[in-house]
């Protein structure tokens, strides 16, 4: 079916969402945004799917979404005898009318559904797969994307978002159902009213909270350390649950940022509610003219991300994904060593674009570091082999350059929650000794090494974009650079090919991974530069770690680094 019989079959049949016809009227005739709206389906990737809201077969809305629901549904029925999914949401634009649309599509297919009735964070979908037994989660939400965005993640039985081969078998069955005639939905209110739809889920904040406490090391360093904390929500799911928590762990100087504190799927002050970026904190620092907080606190509006921002010398200064990861591994280990609750054998998990600095930390205490595919689902299924092996408790900390850490064993997600308990009792702890984060994360760089690790984003969007990042990979494939920098490419690891080349030697070994479409070169002097195309957004991304003896050093390779990579990829500017 051509794209313009594909705007007049929406025009006629999209009566769901009244929004959606009036959106379709709006662009009559304009050829480039119905272009922009039907040449393709939106893509159930890896992740599920995630997209600009709106009308149309390459937009989230209650077609797409009951459309995944359905191969779900389908999917689910032929692997489980009985099967049950979990469902939250977070604070963005429809993210409810979704969550209801998805929910009524189960019940029609049979299949009980377990919901939290208010927002819930990322990490408590996780947890209520696995408190409640079900088969499989639903979490409506984009992360940390602007408020045009919204998107749909399964889960998968085990409590985190499905493998690689399971997405893919459910990504044929979507695509056999029709968007309109081929999806069974059922009224939500007599799907709850006959008990195919219930709201168990609102039970678990409380397990939820005693678990989240029983990690932490030190318990009793909040309520004598006397910690000044700003927390930011982002508009988003995070507002209650940290703040509990907080609270719980007998933090009593905790301050909210107030233009920030409601659910808001607009992000008024805040277009672009990532923790990983600067404007985040400007509200907060704002604040701290009458509230001089110690540290600064922000989690992304699903609440798996989080980021700070620390007070050091009269100054407020941001620490990156790679900086929290390295302090709250050191941190961790340090203090269950002294403690005595250090396992024999303590593992620290990373992604292949995470620093190496982790890995010298571990090395110090004898921990084992591995590094795995990016995406939090690998750590959660590394958690449940650990489970399987009767040695979950060898899992020390899990992390992500991207702002996401989880210490429990209890969920399988990256937890802003978790997080937010663990920095603030580490901050804690060190201004006991006197010394801020910031101050203690330089004590890690003179003690191990000056690793910079930068991320540069190159955004590509609507079919020439992606025709273009696919233009990248595989120029890159075949023209692998000789060095970067000066630095000699020592080897090559290709994800697709499962394949790490030795360039002087030509040996090739297996890279240990699942197949992804990541090229990574490793540099001389323990430096590298990982690319890959976005999993979730329209973006190119290159991680660049610049390993080097002083900071000065670190920050003029990182900018020679970050030209002749673009040179590379043929990216201007």
């Amino acid at each position: 079916m051509g794209i313009n019989e594909l705007y007049e079959l929406w025009l006629e049949k999209a009566d769901r969402d009244p929004d959606l016809r009036e959106e379709l009227r709006s662009v009559a005739g304009n050829e480039a945004e119905i272009n922009d709206r039907f040449w393709k389906t939106l893509n159930f990737g890896t992740g599920g799917l995630r997209g600009v809201i709106g009308a149309g077969t390459n937009r989230m809305n209650v077609y797409t979404v009951s459309q995944a629901t359905q191969g779900l549904a389908d999917y689910l029925n032929a692997k489980f005898d009985a099967p049950s999914v979990a469902i939250a949401h977070d604070s963005r634009i429809k993210s409810d009318v979704f969550a209801r649309a998805a929910a009524s599509v189960l019940a029609a297919n049979g299949i009980k559904v377990h919901m939290y009735s208010r927002l819930a964070p990322t990490p408590m979908l996780s947890y209520a797969v696995r408190k409640l037994g079900c088969s499989s989660g639903i979490v409506v939400t984009a992360s940390h994307n602007p408020s045009k965005y919204n998107g749909y993640k399964c889960y998968n039985v085990n409590g985190y978002q499905m493998t690689d081969d399971e997405a893919a078998e459910l990504t044929g069955i979507i695509q056999k159902v029709d968007m309109f005639d081929g999806v069974k939905t059922t009224d939500f209110d007599a799907a709850v009213e006959n008990g195919m739809i219930d709201f168990a889920c609102d039970g678990l904040f409380e397990d939820f909270y005693a678990d989240e406490l029983s990690t932490r090391i030190e318990p009793e360093i909040a309520a004598k350390a006397g910690l000044k904390i700003l927390y930011t929500p982002l508009n988003g799911t995070g507002n209650i649950p940290v703040r509990e928590i907080l609270r719980r762990c007998g933090h009593g100087n905790v301050r909210v940022i107030a233009s920030q504190e409601q659910p808001d799927g607009t992000f008024p002050t805040c277009p672009f509610p990532n923790p990983e970026i600067q404007q985040v904190f400007e509200e907060g620092i704002r604040m701290t003219a009458e509230f001089p907080a110690d540290i600064i606190i922000a989690s992304d509006p699903d609440a798996d991300r989080i980021g700070i921002a620390v007070k050091h010398d009269g100054e407020y200064r941001l620490m990156s994904g790679n900086e929290v990861g390295c302090m709250l591994t050191d941190y961790l280990l340090s203090r269950r060593k002294a403690n005595g609750t250090l396992p024999a054998h303590p593992v620290v998990v990373k992604t292949i674009v995470t620093t190496e600095l982790v890995t010298a930390i571990a090395d110090s205490y004898g921990a084992e570091t591995v590094s795995l595919l990016t995406g939090f689902k690998y750590i959660g299924e590394f958690i449940t082999e650990k489970e399987k092996q009767g040695r979950k408790d060898d899992y020390v900390l899990g992390f992500e350059e991207s702002y996401g850490y989880f210490a429990g064993t209890f969920l399988r997600e990256k937890d802003a929650v978790n997080a937010a308990m663990l920095i603030a009792e580490m901050a804690a702890y060190r201004k006991s000794l006197g010394e801020d984060l910031y101050a203690y994360m330089q004590s890690l760089y003179k003690k191990f090494g000056m690793y910079r690790n930068t991320l540069l984003n190159f955004q590509f969007e609507g079919e020439d974009g992606m025709k273009k990042m696919a233009a990248i990979m595989a120029s890159l494939r075949a023209a692998t650079p000789k060095e970067v920098a000066g630095l000699k490419v020592l080897r090559v690891g290709d994800c697709k090919t499962q394949t790490v080349t030795d360039c002087a030697a030509g040996t090739v070994e297996s890279t240990g991974l699942p197949v992804s479409d990541v090229i990574l070169l490793f540099l001389e002097n323990d430096c590298k530069v990982v690319v890959r195309p976005s999993g979730t957004e329209p973006k190119l991304k290159a991680y660049l770690t610049a390993n080097a003896p002083d900071a000065e050093s670190a920050e003029k390779l990182t900018a020679e680094m970050t030209a002749d990579v673009k040179r590379i990829l043929g990216i201007e500017g």
